[in-house]
């Protein structure tokens, strides 16, 4: 009771109903061969239709899912720093004291008024500037496009330009300036 013919592959036999069947699509392969269009088809000139209120997909891709949390965070991360860094350098002299302590160079500012407003200007760009990039995000998001780089990029280019107006005081003191220079090592 051998059988000489090669075994069949799955559903080789199975006629087209049967393969319908165990698929459970709907039938439209007869009424497309008879020319008759499937319930819900739109020719292909018309618009499609507009979808519905209320439609909208509320669960957006596993992608966007984690393209949003990772946004978030950022953001969240930024807003601690902005929280914790703004006060500080409104302070400007306390603020480069603990700045100096923390690199290890022994030196004081002369005139820790002038340093001041240069300290509320880096504040203030980095309260708008996370304000702004927190705008930009939110809007991308909304486009349903890619937006978890907008944070980093926000955090790098605010805070450069944050610590280039920290660092306008430093450089106008040329005592100052070359004390930290020399601390810096050569």
């Amino acid at each position: 009771m051998t059988d000489e013919r090669p075994r069949p592959q799955f559903g080789e036999y199975a006629s087209a109903e049967e393969q319908r069947a165990r698929i459970r699509q709907p039938d439209v392969t007869e009424r497309l061969d008879a020319g008759v269009a499937p319930a819900g088809a739109e020719s292909a000139t018309a618009a499609p239709a507009a979808p519905a209120a209320g439609a909208t997909s509320t669960s957006p891709g596993r992608g966007r899912l984690v393209d949003r949390l990772v946004a978030f965070a950022l953001l969240a991360y930024g807003l601690v720093n902005v929280v914790s860094a703004a006060p500080a350098l409104v302070d400007y002299a306390a603020y480069m004291t603990s700045v100096f302590e923390l690199m290890g160079v022994d030196a004081e500012i002369g005139d820790a008024d002038a340093g001041r407003p240069w300290g509320i200007a880096a504040a203030v760009v980095l309260i708008g500037g996370w304000l702004l990039t927190a705008a930009v995000t939110w809007a991308t998001m909304r486009r349903g496009r890619l937006s978890w780089w907008i944070p980093l990029v926000g955090g790098v280019v605010f805070s450069l330009t944050a610590g280039a107006l920290v660092m306008i005081p430093l450089m106008a003191d040329t005592a100052l300036w070359s004390s930290v220079m020399g601390a810096a090592g050569p």
